[in-house]
């Protein structure tokens, strides 16, 4: 027999502090995926960091988060989800004082993916708790409202409140904030939360699991270290061969077992796979714009923290607003024109970016931003919708479960992708534009070392007579890196629109307005690392 909550027949005021606290645990999960990023070049300039390092700050909190999400939800139902609630909040709650600890960058990134991993167990963990204490209908719609809008705050809230963090306290303080949180909430919910399981605890795939780490780690590494360790090199080779080949038997696997991690089955919907590509790409493009954009407004036109993190409001108030918006459109109106329009509306925000340069003011691109915002909003949450709609409702969780796995992975490959893009940009590109500069050949070369790894920082470093004519040479061509990178970006949800356009026929997700709900929370899951 199945242990349940109670919080069904409990007073409304116990139910209403359960939700709060539950929620402030989620809020933590959705901070410290948006709060780094105005924090990265004050990182890079302490622990003297490059481009390759900064990504591994973001992608080492992202992949763990993907990798886990569909395995989550069944340890859940099989240890009981108090505990394993309670056990994931505690970890990240310790492995926030490990971040904000870190002397180094190797122990920032454990820390970073143990945050990710603690992360992924409280996020479907969470959900499931909250229906099991709202089992009105109604009541349980506003919950998971509640629930999902708490995605909106912290990605909104992240940029400013890091930004007045770093520049007041230090970048430590982005993770010291989550202590009195995280203690809190245990306490709380430690007495008001009773066990609860599923009546039916499916079984863990634990080698599709594995191969599923391995496959998306492998191809991650990669991508991300391909520039300093050369793309020939047997490490590299061997990284993309491993990821090949673990994906080849992740899905032979799969396809064989009776309960399994990633039923593939469901792909044969061209709706899944559709919804699949659509959430990837729009994760893409948009946190490779943050992960560029950070630096390029810190490190280049020397912005503060808080400067920074006010300008990406920008952009993530419009994805708070218009995630809501898109999901009633799409309950009501069919998926597959929100999602062509999207993918229209963010291609053109990608590309808006290009426009920027060195000396660009706010001005000159916050509507990019707010374009890049709306679209990502109605791809995302349509897609989901649409998803949601084309599979039994037993399979409702599983199916949600798929669409922010490929929000995720495809977060971890837009800052894996616009690393490598830029540092080999840099690497070409900047040789030739030191040449051109009236610089001492020794500088040049002393330039071109401690910059083309993307660490702008290490400009300081260098005779004060020449600094400034070196950032003069350097900061278009990282520039034009980042151009490149939107350009790449803007191409690929343009592809995610053609792919809705073509393959959804039909109204995707309208077949059960219900379902439309349960949308909702996954535009707050898609909306953390924003």
């Amino acid at each position: 027999m199945s242990e349940t909550i109670g919080a069904g027949s409990a007073p409304a005021p116990r139910k209403g502090l359960l939700l709060a606290f539950l929620c402030f645990g989620v809020f933590m999960v959705y901070l410290d995926a948006t709060i780094v990023n105005v924090a990265l070049p004050n990182i890079q300039h302490e622990l003297t960091a490059g481009i390759t390092q900064l990504q591994w700050i973001v992608d080492a909190y992202a992949l763990a988060f993907a990798c886990l999400l569909l395995t989550s939800g069944t340890l859940g139902d099989i240890l009981g989800r108090k505990k394993l609630f309670l056990g994931g909040l505690i970890g990240f709650t310790l492995s926030s004082v490990m971040c904000a600890l870190a002397g180094s960058i190797g122990m920032l990134l454990v820390g970073r993916a143990l945050q990710g991993i603690c992360g992924s167990v409280m996020i479907p963990v969470s959900l499931a708790l909250v229906s099991a204490a709202y089992t009105e209908p109604a009541a349980r719609a506003k919950a998971i409202g509640i629930w999902a809008g708490i995605g909106g705050v912290a990605l909104s809230a992240g940029p400013v409140a890091g930004g007045v963090l770093v520049d007041h306290v230090g970048w430590q303080s982005i993770f010291w904030i989550n202590v009195p949180i995280g203690v809190l909430a245990a306490l709380v919910l430690a007495r008001l939360l009773t066990e609860n399981r599923s009546p039916r605890a499916r079984r863990l795939d634990l080698a599709g699991q594995a191969l599923f780490i391995v496959a998306i780690a492998a191809l991650a590494y990669a991508l991300i270290e391909g520039n300093s360790r050369g793309w020939a090199s047997a490490l590299i080779v061997g990284s993309f061969a491993l990821s090949v080949v673990t994906l080849v038997l992740f899905v032979f696997w799969e396809l064989r077992q009776p309960d399994p991690m990633l039923p593939l089955k469901l792909f044969r919907s061209p709706v899944v796979a559709v919804a699949g590509a659509v959430n990837f790409l729009s994760l893409f493009g948009l946190f490779a714009a943050i992960f560029l954009l950070t630096l390029v407004l810190q490190s280049l036109q020397g912005l503060s923290s808080v400067e920074t993190g006010v300008r990406f409001l920008a952009l993530t108030v419009p994805i708070m607003i218009a995630s809501f918006a898109a999901s009633v459109v799409a309950a009501k109106a069919g998926s597959r024109w929100p999602i062509v329009v999207g993918s229209v509306l963010s291609a053109a925000g990608l590309y808006g970016l290009t426009a920027l340069d060195v000396n660009t003011g706010f001005g000159g691109y916050w509507w990019a931003l707010a374009l890049l915002g709306v679209g990502v909003s109605f791809t995302g949450a349509p897609a989901t919708v649409a998803l949601l709609g084309s599979v039994p409702p037993e399979q409702a969780g599983t199916a949600s479960g798929i669409s922010n796995t490929f929000r995720q992975v495809g977060a971890v490959f837009g800052v894996a992708l616009a690393g490598a893009l830029l540092l080999r940009h840099l690497r070409d590109a900047l040789p030739g534009a030191l040449s051109a500069a009236p610089l001492p050949q020794q500088v040049r070369d002393r330039a071109y070392a401690q910059l083309s790894g993307g660490d702008l920082s290490q400009a300081g470093t260098l005779p004060p007579g020449t600094r400034s004519t070196v950032m003069d040479a350097v900061g278009p061509v990282f520039i034009d890196g980042m151009h490149l990178v939107m350009e790449v970006a803007a191409a690929g949800t343009l592809v995610g629109g053609l792919c809705a356009l073509v393959f959804l026929r039909r109204r995707g997700g309208d077949a059960a307005p219900q379902r439309a709900e349960s949308a909702q929370p996954e535009a707050a899951m898609g909306r953390r690392r924003g």
